[in-house]
């Protein structure tokens, strides 16, 4: 494989490739994927990981599902790995979202062969828009926190939203990655982000390759992070966003959110478009993925909790939109969030 480390996802031929996020920083091992099946689980043990990605990850799978069923007569059994695919991870809606835009070019054909060159076009699109969306994000999400404090200033960020967890570039580190170019931001404090230590693993690795300079510490010490008043913002990515502006993200955010609140800090959530959901009213309504107990129990192949004990894993939490200072898109940025500027600004 020649892609670089910064990208996640690779189509190649009939074939996609996808970075093994499980074993970074340790290793960079790319797992091929010739099979709809593979993909889907892919996304379902974390091989990819991020909204934008599973969705791009998604778009390819729907691409090898038309390969596999070329001879079919028609376009049903590509629609039933397309409901699968659907299910691997409830809570990211961009993963839906693709899958959707991939049946719409699906089902202007009536079988799987004359599909697969629209079908492949069609997700190179998908993946190519998430970049060029990531970049205009950036540039938003920079000029903005230009505007609201004297630079250069040290921001917090939680999870990984790199181009690791995109189609490229990435959203929330996106947005840091070019403040920092642009001497806004002079640091970054990195949460773990337990219990996949997603932080610790992944984005302090694509900060150390773009030589940006960081600190990495538990999430349980971010208020002591935020009283000193350092920190000026935290800033994260987003699974799904609800009409109201209520955000679904990696968990933890909520608990983040609330201590940046009482100490002045600010929020920001940096999303593509096409990660809110208007069908949802509110965070109430957002599925949360509950993933496997032994995350928990284990450090690796390491059991480091007793035998016997159950265990709450939730992935995703709800940050209400009241403690949201901004939203960012490729479209620009919501302040203060709330129905009505969500509905205009997806309008726009």
């Amino acid at each position: 494989m020649s892609t670089p480390l910064n990208s996640a996802i690779d189509w190649q031929g009939d074939t996609l490739w996808l970075l093994d996020q499980r074993a970074l920083p340790v290793d960079t091992h790319w797992l091929e994927c010739t099979h709809v099946d593979q993909v889907n689980e892919a996304i379902q043990t974390m091989v990819v990981r991020g909204a934008p990605a599973i969705g791009i990850a998604a778009a390819y799978g729907v691409v090898l599902s038309a390969i596999a069923h070329r001879a079919a007569s028609t376009i049903d059994p590509i629609i039933d790995d397309c409901a699968r695919l659907a299910q691997s991870r409830p809570t990211a809606v961009n993963l839906q979202w693709a899958i959707d835009r991939m049946l719409g070019v699906l089902k202007k054909h009536s079988a799987p062969l004359p599909a697969i060159d629209a079908l492949v076009h069609e997700a190179e699109t998908i993946h190519r828009e998430d970049i060029e969306n990531n970049l205009a994000l950036a540039e938003h999400g920079a000029a903005f926190l230009a505007q609201q404090e004297p630079t250069p200033f040290a921001v917090m960020t939680h999870c990984n939203t790199g181009a690791l967890a995109t189609g490229g570039h990435g959203t929330a580190l996106g947005i840091i990655q070019t403040a920092w170019s642009q001497g806004v931001i002079d640091h970054v404090v990195v949460n773990e982000t337990r219990p996949w230590m997603q932080g610790a693993r992944l984005t302090a690795w694509e900060l150390q390759q773009a030589g940006i300079s960081m600190a990495l510490q538990t999430e349980g010490a971010a208020g002591l992070t935020f009283s000193s008043g350092k920190t000026r913002w935290l800033i994260v990515g987003a699974d799904r966003i609800a009409a109201n502006g209520d955000v679904a993200n990696k968990i933890g955010t909520y608990t983040l959110a609330i201590a940046a609140r009482h100490h002045g800090m600010r929020v920001m959530v940096a999303a593509p478009i096409s990660t809110f959901d208007l069908s949802i009213p509110d965070g109430s309504h957002i599925p949360i993925e509950t993933r496997s107990e032994d995350e928990l129990f284990y450090q690796g192949s390491t059991r480091i909790a007793p035998d016997g004990i159950r265990a709450f894993n939730p992935a995703f939490d709800i940050t209400p939109h009241t403690l949201i200072d901004a939203l960012v898109t490729e479209q620009g940025v919501i302040e203060a969030p709330c129905r009505e500027k969500i509905e205009n600004h997806v309008k726009v």
